[in-house]
């Protein structure tokens, strides 16, 4: 029997064995190896003095200085490396940079899983997102105590404390099978919600970070996956300053995020890991970031192999440095910059430059101090995957989930229903719960557990798996009419019927092998979507259950947009479920027994049909999202039902005029006016009156959770900067905000908009 628990530890291993060789091997043969034929490299310099970079009372550049100052030409190149190796006569350990935390930390230990990023974003909760992240945070330093202690403060892959986090890209298509790790297709919420997760990772002590988080993937990286390794992006002006960029920006300057991953695609002709123009113009010069850029994993491979940039290794190496790509993430694809340097493509000073901002993370970390210093030494494993963090985990799938229909079957009445009849192959599903780039969950509660649960004993509850998510393109997975038959039966004996299906990670995801049973599933290629309707196979079961006269609640789980006209138009209730992290089947059974009110709003649009969508390799966002979609979506940006009703009355601010440098007091009364307690996502949209068709026709540029009791009425009150009203200007190349008159739109959804206020900008 499959146990994706001892197989995700397996695979974790693997990983690690892979890696700790380098960190572990003889220091002479891996420096001698990499020198070959250029002994110049292996000379060490003669430094007198003592050691400043090990003096904690120093400053960090000083110390860095230092360190560098003491390493052969070889030793510094195997600083570059994100498997860094030890350099035991400078008594230097082991680091590896490699770590993944997007929804809880991916290590070889169980670490509490959250939901899926996709998940996380339809909260519209950043500070409970920002409280995510602190959890996350401890678990990653306790992970790496413990290990590092173990192992004389050496660190291997999955262990360390920089992390390449969080995964900011736009959701520009749904069938991009990634989006499930990113916030969605907002370029503002993403922001906002990226913010709040940095600021949690990172913690806001004045010295040393809590762990690093690495925004990726810069700048523009969202399918289709086969092409990533060579992709060439071509976004227009308005485009990429608009919707591709605003996210990153806010990393760098309101999160101050520690470093960045850089993507595998090209932008116009130039890799992203060899572009000067965005890893130091842009983000350097303009933005101000002064930590460290890593390739995306084999990128530097990408320069010479796939996008024929340069014609040999060296030269890749020494453009990706030169350009500002400071680290090599995986392999040893920056160890020809030894080589680079005796040809004369690239200076040892240059060299130094980007070690510099590799060393330097390490010194913020607290890596290279007394442990006493560092407030987060202490931590142990007994800090990680707590009860606490649990019920943390509990409450963020919770509010995830969204109510897409219901015609008032939900939440389920336990007088009237004796047994359930759960069918569908998600709701046995760990994975389904996990998404990708997951850790190992400790106590994993599926959506049938979570029924059951909730349930209690006096409803007796039923399963059948019923079929496939989908179909190979052989049928060699069809469900017989054994398994069909065997569904309905106990579809027809129960009272009611609940069917959890949509897709899983083993359908989208990173770059599936093409060869994969998963990519030769009809629909699904190399972990992307080649249609986004949910599978045939599904909606032909969901008709014979209907069929049989029961009540059908339709639980889809999934990382990105299905369409489901049918399902829509046809069963009485729908539920939004993503992949809802370890306590996933728990929320789910909350909502559907109305112990949690849902509250979750759509990160992203619901369309029709996959006839709705421009070709998935067209990078113009023409008809693309909320902001530029001509059409009428099946359920819309920012949309979710509640068990209760909230009303929106007396919108005002407090100016009807303002310049571009001002913020304005947004004000309405929001009431709660149903039977049921209940959180409500209040949204702000602004639209410019007679504004150019290539802009957006409107745009989200405030939003606030709020809890409200049954009957109670709160003033919401709002600051919105103007700044956020701002576009690209073409002939200027700056953001300017246009003069002319705009409204501020109030609502509960981008379509469904309740107050409008007029606003004149001078």
């Amino acid at each position: 029997m499959f146990n994706q628990t001892i197989f995700d530890a397996t695979a974790r291993l693997v990983a690690l064995l892979i890696s700790a060789p380098l960190a572990l091997t003889r220091a002479g043969d891996f420096f001698q190896s990499i020198s070959a034929g250029y002994p110049q490299a292996l000379e060490v310099p003669r430094v007198q003095g003592p050691p400043i970079w090990k003096d904690p009372s120093q400053l960090v550049d000083a110390r860095v200085r230092d360190l560098i100052g003491r390493m052969s030409l070889a030793e510094k190149v195997s600083q570059t490396r994100a498997d860094a190796p030890a350099i035991p006569r400078l008594g230097m350990p082991s680091y590896s940079y490699r770590s993944e935390c997007i929804h809880g930390v991916l290590s070889t230990v169980p670490a509490t899983v959250f939901p899926q990023v996709i998940g996380m974003a339809a909260t519209w909760d950043t500070p409970l997102i920002h409280e995510e992240a602190d959890v996350i945070s401890t678990e990653a330093r306790a992970i790496y105590n413990d290990y590092a202690a173990k192992h004389n403060g050496n660190c291997v892959v999955h262990h360390g404390i920089s992390f390449f986090a969080p995964n900011i890209n736009i959701v520009r298509d749904p069938r991009w099978g990634r989006g499930q790790e990113t916030y969605g297709e907002d370029p503002f919420l993403t922001a906002q919600m990226a913010v709040a997760f940095i600021h949690g990772l990172q913690g806001d002590n004045p010295k040393y970070f809590k762990v690093i988080a690495c925004p990726k993937h810069y700048a523009i990286h969202d399918g289709p996956e086969p092409q990533r390794h060579r992709l060439d992006a071509r976004p227009s002006q308005t485009d990429l300053y608009g919707t591709y960029l605003p996210a990153f920006e806010a990393a760098i300057r309101q999160a101050h995020a520690g470093g960045v991953m850089a993507a595998y695609s090209a932008f116009y002709g130039v890799p992203d890991c060899a572009n000067p123009f965005l890893l130091t113009t842009l983000l350097r010069d303009r933005w101000g970031f002064d930590g460290f850029v890593v390739s995306d994993g084999g990128a530097i491979h990408d320069i010479w192999t796939s996008h024929h940039y340069v014609p040999t290794r060296e030269e890749a190496a020494a453009v990706c440095v030169k350009a500002g790509c400071d680290l090599c993430s995986q392999g040893a694809d920056y160890d020809p910059l030894v080589h680079a340097v005796q040809r004369g493509f690239i200076t040892e000073k240059q060299i130094d430059h980007a070690l510099a901002r590799d060393l330097r993370a390490r010194f913020q970390l607290g890596l290279f101090d007394p442990p006493a210093m560092v407030p987060w030494s202490r931590l142990t494993l007994a800090d990680d995957d707590t009860p606490a963090h649990e019920q943390l985990a509990l409450k963020v799938a919770q509010e995830s989930i969204v109510l897409l229909k219901n015609n008032g079957l939900l939440p389920l009445d336990r007088a009237r229903i004796k047994r359930i009849a759960v069918i569908g192959p998600n709701a046995k599903s760990v994975p389904a719960l996990k998404g990708n780039y997951a850790g190992i969950p400790a106590r994993p509660v599926t959506i049938l557990d979570g029924i059951k649960a909730v349930a209690g004993p006096d409803i007796e509850v039923t399963y059948q798996p019923g079929g496939p998510l989908a179909l190979r393109r052989d049928l060699s997975n069809r469900p017989s009419p054994r398994t069909l038959n065997t569904a309905i039966a106990a579809a027809k004996a129960a009272d009611i019927v609940i069917y959890v299906g949509g897709l899983s990670p083993q359908l989208e995801g990173e770059q599936m092998r093409p060869r994969s049973a998963e990519s030769q599933t009809i629909g699904f290629y190399c972990g992307d979507r080649t249609r986004i309707e949910l599978p045939s196979v599904q909606t032909h079961l969901l008709k014979m259950l209907k069929a049989t006269g029961k009540a059908v609640v339709f639980i889809n789980c999934s990382g990105s947009a299905v369409a489901m006209p049918w399902e829509a138009r046809n069963l009485p209730a729908i539920l939004q479920a993503w992949y809802p992290g370890e306590q996933g089947g728990r929320a789910v059974a909350d909502v559907l027994f109305g112990n949690v009110n849902p509250a979750g709003r759509l990160p992203v649009t619901f369309y029709r049909s996959t006839s709705d969508l421009p070709e998935f390799d067209d990078y113009s966002m023409a008809n693309r999202t909320y902001r530029y979609f001509k059409g009428t979506p099946l359920f819309a940006f920012g949309y979710g039902l509640s068990y209760t009703k909230f009303t929106y009355t007396q919108a005002r601010v407090d100016r009807p005029s303002c310049t571009a440098e001002d913020s304005v007091k947004l004000s309405f009364t929001l009431a709660n006016t149903g039977a049921r307690d209940g959180d409500e996502v209040a949204q702000v949209y602004f639209h410019k009156l007679h504004a150019d068709p290539s802009l957006p026709r409107l745009a989200l540029c405030g939003f606030v959770r709020a809890h409200l009791a049954a009957g109670q009425k709160r003033t919401i009150r709002m600051n919105i900067p103007i700044e956020r009203f701002h576009t690209w200007d073409i002939g200027r190349k700056k953001y300017v905000v246009r003069r002319g008159h705009y409204e501020l739109l109030v609502g509960a959804a981008s379509n469904d908009i309740r107050l409008s206020v007029p606003l004149r900008v001078e």
